[in-house]
């Protein structure tokens, strides 16, 4: 017996009762997905009468139905995952990744099907209605693996004009607010929040998706002003709005400045800020963000489109006027706009790299390197102007000094999106690779920080890695200065999303200066260490090689004392090193996990509690199969 005298051989039964019953109480699911989702909770709540007959009757559970009903379980609780954040997570997102769900759904009933197929009905001891039933249920998964589901055709057709046309037919529009139930102003908050989300687990990357929902958000932004009941369109309303003084929401503050703000970005620890108050505190050195107090994993900066859009939506709604960029106004700085630029002293600079001596490329180049670091305008006249190319040249110079600023010059002009794709194009990662591995510290440093700011790309992630980088940015996490090890840290991080890197990253040898780093308090790296660790855990290759560092204490010690981001990360690790290894975990349970994983089950982040309440599943496994 177990410690809570339930029989071991059935608390699966009671695991699956209670998945079934937690998919059957979720939301009814208002989105493109609300068909197929609608028909698989249908499916799933009619496999409850099994389990619950199951457990009531007298018939003891042979090892064989337990090992069935295991693999049903481990099915139904990946399918909760999915249906979990189909029908919490962005619409529009997953609108425009429809493919992918569909595939997600199809694999999540292949998945359950099997598992089915495995159970030995003829041993249980059911009822005629309940065989009837459970038979009923079979035939459905099977039926419905033979054939993907679509989303309604008519949504498809909307969606594809909706995203490639500028200005498409209102009534298109109209229709997708309905289908997507995106129909108010709170519907679009509460869209905004769910894509908010996505970009911090996604760290920022989610492809050509921004521009995309931004375009779609505005056209139903301008649909709900208009349609909306939220808001009252008659004239005695809007006077009264205009001379009023509305309360902005906390949401739409900078926590620095208190201010609405105007250009909203996000930091690593997904906080939002104004751009220009949490770009003059990383200017002025701070590694943490000034809302949490954690320490930032990058100081990347990604904006915040969604709530810039609902920014402007309650402005209108409001009567409050817009808030306009800084540097559009009419007094003149140099360098404040695009107009402002001095074109003609770029000229003069690019003209100096192409045909200059050693010392007036070096000059040019470090000049160059200060304008593009000033503001955003400056990056775009820069790079207009053609020094691209010119400063990927110098990267070969074999003048130090000169390589420093010319790493460094696209390393600031990186900053701009377009311009990461005119710097991938012009040949530059292999040459920036090669400053990583020769040049100076301060070359290689700003050459890892660079590397980082084009690997949000996806396909750059693959040529970086492809161009023999990984190894190269392992040894300066070794060796260069605190700041070096965290840029070497952040593009190793993010090279890593993509599965290939991961493997090369564990080939290189990462493991080892990781481990180092976790456990030196004083290095400033637990951070980053935990963070890159949890996402190559995710690898087999990475698994055993983290499993050979002996890594479960420090893990343990971690979840019970460590700061919240870092607990999560922890019990990530443990939770993938545990998966199917039986002596990880009798380890966990010797050096007091249980413990540490019931508190971080109560009291940690969403994620983390997921990740502890994973570990314990596994514990309370290992342990029940020992009392047997």
């Amino acid at each position: 017996m177990g410690p809570t005298g339930e029989d071991p051989r059935n608390s699966v039964l009671s695991r699956l009762a209670e998945s079934v019953k937690a998919i059957s109480e979720l939301p009814e699911c208002r989105n493109a997905f609300r068909k197929m989702y609608g028909n698989f909770v249908r499916r799933v709540k009619l496999l409850s009468p099994l389990f619950e007959e199951l457990r009531d009757s007298d018939k003891a559970l042979g090892v064989e139905e337990v090992i069935a009903l295991e693999s049903l379980g481990e099915a139904l609780n990946s399918a909760k995952g999915l249906i979990k954040s189909v029908n919490q997570g962005s619409k529009l997102y997953q609108a425009l990744q429809r493919d992918k769900i569909i595939d997600k759904f199809h694999q999540m009933t292949v998945k359950i099907e099997a598992a089915l197929s495995k159970i030995p009905y003829d041993k249980f001891d059911m009822s005629e209605e309940v065989c009837e039933q459970i038979e009923l249920v079979h035939t459905q998964f099977k039926r419905a693996k033979e054939t993907k589901d679509t989303l309604d055709s008519q949504l498809e057709m909307d969606l594809s004009i909706a995203v490639g046309d500028n200005e498409p037919d209102p009534v298109i529009i109209k229709r997708l607010s309905e289908m997507l139930h995106l129909r108010t102003i709170n519907d679009l908050k509460k869209e905004s929040l769910a894509f908010h989300e996505l970009v911090i687990a996604s760290g920022g990357d989610v492809g050509d998706h921004f521009e995309k929902m931004q375009a779609l958000l505005k056209k139903l932004k301008d649909l709900v002003l208009t349609e909306s009941p939220e808001v009252d369109n008659s004239e005695r309303d809007k006077s009264m709005i205009k001379h009023r003084s509305p309360v902005i929401p906390d949401d739409f503050r900078c926590p620095i400045s208190l201010e609405l703000m105007k250009d909203p970005v996000i930091v690593s620890t997904g906080q939002t800020y104004e751009r220009s108050c949490i770009q003059k505190w990383l200017d002025a050195g701070h590694k943490t963000c000034p809302k949490t107090q954690q320490t930032l994993l990058h100081t990347a900066i990604t904006p915040n489109y969604v709530l810039k859009s609902l920014i402007a939506l309650w402005c209108e709604s409001n009567g409050v006027e817009l808030p306009k960029k800084q540097g559009n106004g009419k007094n003149k700085k140099a360098g404040c706009s695009v107009s402002d630029c001095d074109r003609a002293s770029i000229a003069s600079l690019l003209e100096k790299l192409a045909k200059g001596n050693s010392e007036e490329q070096r000059a040019a180049a470090g000049e160059l390197r200060l304008l593009a670091k000033r503001n955003a305008d400056n990056r775009v006249c820069i790079a207009e102007a053609g020094a691209i190319p010119l400063l990927v040249e110098l990267l070969s110079s074999s003048d130090p000094r000169t390589q420093e600023h010319a790493v460094t010059a696209l390393l600031n002009l990186s900053i701009n999106e377009s311009n990461k794709g005119a710097i991938v194009n012009a040949g530059a990662i292999p040459d920036i690779v090669d400053v990583l591995k020769n040049g100076s510290m301060e070359a290689r440093e700003n050459a890892a920080a660079t590397l980082f700011s084009l690997s949000v790309v996806d396909e750059n992630k693959v040529a970086i890695g492809a161009a023999g980088a990984i190894p190269s940015l392992i040894k300066l996490l070794c060796e260069g200065t605190p700041r070096g090890k965290k840029d070497a840290a952040t593009a190793i991080f993010n090279l890593s999303i993509y599965q290939g890197n991961k493997a090369r990253a564990i080939r290189a040898g990462i493991v080892a200066p990781l481990m180092r780093l976790l456990k030196d308090a004083g290095s400033g790296m637990v951070d980053e260490a935990l963070a890159i660790l949890a996402i190559l855990a995710s690898h087999q290759e990475g698994k055993m090689a983290i499993a050979q560092a002996e890594p479960i204490s420090v893990l343990v010690e971690v979840i019970r004392t460590g700061f919240p981001r870092n607990r999560e990360n922890a019990a990530a690790v443990l939770w993938s090193l545990c998966t199917g290894d039986i002596q990880q975990l009798k380890l966990a349970r010797e050096l007091g996990a249980d413990e540490a994983l019931k508190e971080l089950s109560e009291n940690g982040t969403e994620r983390a509690k997921r990740k502890a309440g994973n570990v314990l599943e596994l514990l309370q496994r290992v342990e029940d199969s020992i009392d047997l």
